[in-house]
């Protein structure tokens, strides 16, 4: 399972997760901010809204290469919330029909990717803490300097170390992405932030 969607998430999500065609080992590359990348994301994003029709109630850009100026894994991360992400049948073989493999399977929550593996399709349920919590880190690194900052760093340091998989290097971000979203949390309730 991806650790960084994971400490992310919250609690939303319980039970194991299946990793279809097990644990892989990558090299972690950390890229500046690629201006690219939200076309990149538009480009997917019309794919999937092809696919899916009105079954895809919501379908944004999350992750770090959602947020202008942070340094990345140059991997396009996409939510995309549905009505039950566990009526998998619902919604799967029209996703790899349009060329996206299905990679974790959970309760609440399927992870898709493209063989390239340079964009990964969380669906979850709309509504959701899954789909919240990952607005609501995007919206506040959008927002915060020093937080953006601060993960960007830990990625940075991170990413220059040798992993056993993507699981290792995403589970010692852990700390740094509880203590970003401490900080999220406290801002979403000041401004009374709700996912667009």
């Amino acid at each position: 399972m991806d650790r960084e969607a994971e400490s992310v998430r919250g609690a939303e999500s319980v039970g194991p997760a299946e990793l279809i065609g097990g644990r892989e080992r990558r090299r972690i590359e950390v890229v500046p901010y690629d201006p690219s990348w939200p076309e990149r994301f538009a480009g997917e994003r019309a794919r999937i809204a092809g696919a899916l029709g009105p079954l895809a109630r919501r379908i944004v850009h999350i992750g770090p290469t959602a947020v202008d100026g942070l340094p990345a894994k140059p991997i396009v991360d996409i939510d995309v919330s549905v009505d039950d992400p566990d009526d998998e049948a619902s919604y799967v073989p029209p996703l790899e029909a349009a060329g996206y493999l299905l990679r974790v399977r959970e309760p609440g929550h399927r992870m898709l990717r493209t063989p390239a593996l340079d964009v990964h399709v969380r669906v979850n349920r709309v509504g959701g803490d899954w789909e919240r919590r990952h607005l609501l880190f995007r919206d506040w690194l959008r927002t915060d300097a020093a937080d953006r900052a601060r993960y960007a760093a830990a990625k940075h340091e991170l990413g220059r170390r040798e992993w056993v998989d993507m699981n290792a290097y995403a589970d010692a971000k852990t700390s740094v992405i509880e203590q970003i979203m401490e900080h999220a949390e406290r801002w979403a309730h000041a401004t009374s932030w709700t996912p667009r």
